[in-house]
């Protein structure tokens, strides 16, 4: 982690004992490099209190569509720091990361890294925020035991657009889709929605080389496709969706 990569960070308002765990040095080293530099310090920072960057900390606690789509993408993208009252989304698609932070009214904070080619990761900061998330069942260490949330009917299409965009892999000719999970729990609640929408699907299994059982959803058909993307992009605004999986579902919903 370079010294300007700190500051960075520093300067963004993040207190010094929630930099620590992510930067990876004590909170008297990230002194050190504000004193190296004649950065001049926060009294609140250093000492630890809470952080003053912006957010709608009662996002989670009303369903919105766009609250649906964000809480599918954090089932599948997400993590929450057992340590520190912080959550984090990851995305390759920096812009899915934007739209994020402008639905939850939140400062655009990036965890730094020195590797350009890694996933971007979007730091939300909020006590709040992480105890509402485990009031839907998802905490730290979510990914082999997290629940199917229990979504009321009218969001479960931005849901599962959130869902497919965090883990779903969409086959080019648009004939074939797949979620994939290490939760059994998730993936037949995530079966029962399909067959409610009266999609062909179903579930397999596999093992990685660590010995976990990972579980694929999958709906299946040039038919059933399009069907899915009638479902789940109703709702969409503002492109609020990976376009290139919208584009592969979508290119036969004319026939």
């Amino acid at each position: 982690m370079t010294d300007e990569a700190i500051i960075k960070m520093y300067k963004s308002g993040m207190p010094f004992k929630e930099m620590a765990p992510i930067v990876g040095i004590s909170d008297r080293a990230i002194r050190n490099v504000m004193y190296k530099h004649g950065i001049t310090m926060n009294r609140e920072q250093y000492s630890g209190q809470p952080r003053k960057n912006k957010v709608n900390e009662d996002f989670f606690k009303t369903w919105t569509h766009e609250m649906a789509w964000v809480l599918g993408l954090f089932v599948t993208d997400g993590h929450v720091n057992k340590r520190i009252h912080s959550i984090y989304f990851a995305q390759k698609d920096e812009r899915i990361l934007r739209q994020i932070a402008k639905y939850m009214e939140a400062d655009y904070v990036l965890a730094p890294n020195k590797d350009p080619d890694s996933t971007p990761i979007l730091i939300i900061n909020s006590k709040v925020m992480k105890f509402d998330l485990e009031t839907l069942g998802i905490n730290a260490n979510k990914s082999l035991s997290v629940p199917f949330p229990n979504v009321p009917d009218e969001y479960l299409p931005s849901f599962i657009r959130g869902v497919i965009d965090g883990d779903g892999w969409v086959q080019d000719r648009g004939y074939v889709m797949n979620v994939t999970t290490a939760s059994l729990v998730f993936a037949q609640g995530l079966l029962s929605v399909f067959q409610s929408w009266l999609l062909r699907s179903e579930i397999t299994s596999s093992f990685t080389k660590t010995g976990t059982t990972i579980y694929r959803v999958w709906v299946k058909g040039k038919y059933e496709l399009p069907k899915l993307a009638r479902v789940i992009y109703t709702y969409e605004e503002d492109e609020s969706c990976i376009i290139s999986k919208r584009e592969r579902m979508s290119q036969r919903i004319n026939n």
